[in-house]
């Protein structure tokens, strides 16, 4: 699914499409998921919603520089929702998070950037 282009900021990664099992980010394909911050994107180690885990968000507290406000987690084709255990321990690490499917956390994560927000997204890909 392509979204609408926007004029990507100087060293902003934009999410400008997704589907068929990945991403294309600021020119880049990458295939399964992926974390998205305002400099660089990384592939990220998940294969579904079975794998999320505290442990699985390490990238998002260790990568992150400057650190992130709040964090888009993009849950496949539908949303899902995450244990409340989860939730508070991700909350615990210092940032908000907001759970949605992946398509709308790719156009949130572009809004947000747009306005030099500190968000990253955890994606995972749709068919």
């Amino acid at each position: 699914m392509e979204i609408n282009p926007l004029v990507p900021q100087q060293g902003r990664q934009i999410v400008q499409s997704y589907g068929k099992g990945g991403f294309r980010v600021s020119d880049t394909g990458w295939s399964g998921a992926i974390i998205v911050f305002p400099t660089r994107t990384i592939a990220w180690d998940v294969a579904g919603l079975a794998d999320l885990s505290v442990a699985a968000f390490a990238p998002v507290g260790e990568a992150a520089d400057p650190p992130i406000e709040l964090l888009l987690i993009g849950t496949g084709q539908r949303m899902a929702l995450l244990s409340s255990k989860l939730r508070a321990d991700l909350r615990a690490l210092g940032f908000g998070i907001e759970i949605m499917d992946t398509g709308a956390a790719c156009r949130t994560y572009n809004v947000l950037i747009g306005e030099e927000r500190r968000v990253a997204a955890a994606l995972l890909p749709v068919a």
